[in-house]
């Protein structure tokens, strides 16, 4: 596989800027966690994250979305990091959880480090520039980055910290037991549901279980359940992704 398929499993060309084939990444490829509960195994490796993305049409979690971007980028010459992070609970007033618990990627733009993520479901649009700390408007909240301890940073998005990342470079690999733990776990909130979620032009759309989520970047919301038969409408019209029959939780 090239990048050239990739570029269009997203709607973007080799020279769009990079804020451009975030968005669109954002958009076309859900953040989801079906293989959790179909159950299909989860693989860290290029070849398996192009297949399951690329060629079969499907999205999700953060090591798979920013694994498989992270290979784009490098493709259309980007220097790119994988980063480890944290994900803070209830801001950070509650803790963080364990280092690999998210994985985010840094890119090197003409000597500028950017934060990017595709994989963390309703998050910045466009790259965050980690060597800022004013605040920095995007079409899904202000972020920021604050200093934390160890030469760490903290991510946050209207005034709330989202995780706290660790700079070095880490790679595909030494997320591989967090990536099962979270597949694998009774107690990874990701065995807990169903969810999948995407970027739209004007907002966030989102099945959580029964649940479809519509909502605006005008701060819109309309929910409403909705019985299995359409679910799997909604999965294959709203999302692309095909299935003969609901996965099971638990």
């Amino acid at each position: 596989m090239d990048a050239t398929d990739y570029l269009a499993r997203i709607g973007a060309a080799a020279d769009d800027p990079l804020d451009t084939l975030i968005e669109r990444h954002m958009i076309a490829v859900p953040f989801e966690n079906l293989s959790v509960h179909l159950p299909e195994p989860i693989e860290l490796d290029d070849d398996a994250l192009l297949e399951k993305i690329v060629e079969r049409h499907r999205g999700g979690f953060c090591f798979e979305l920013n694994g498989a971007f992270a290979w784009l980028l490098r493709e259309l010459g980007y220097d790119v990091t994988l980063c480890s992070a944290r994900v803070a609970r209830n801001g950070g007033d509650d803790g963080y959880g364990p280092p690999g618990d998210h994985m985010a990627l840094v890119v090197d733009v003409r000597g500028a480090r950017l934060l990017v993520d595709v994989g963390f479901g309703r998050f910045a649009a466009r790259a965050v520039d980690l060597e800022r700390r004013d605040g920095q408007p995007d079409r899904t909240g202000t972020y920021a980055v604050r200093d934390a301890p160890d030469g760490e940073l903290d991510v946050v998005c209207d005034d709330t910290v989202v995780y706290r990342l660790d700079p070095r470079a880490r790679l595909l690999t030494d997320f591989l037991p967090l990536s099962w733990w979270h597949s694998t776990s009774p107690e990874s909130p990701f065995a807990l549901g169903l969810t999948c979620s995407r970027l739209t032009r004007a907002g966030r759309v989102t099945l959580a279980g029964d649940r479809h989520i519509v909502t605006g970047d005008d701060g819109s919301r309309e929910e409403r359940t909705v019985p299995e038969d359409e679910q799997l409408e909604i999965y294959r019209d709203v999302f692309g992704i095909v299935l003969d029959a609901v996965p099971t939780v638990g």
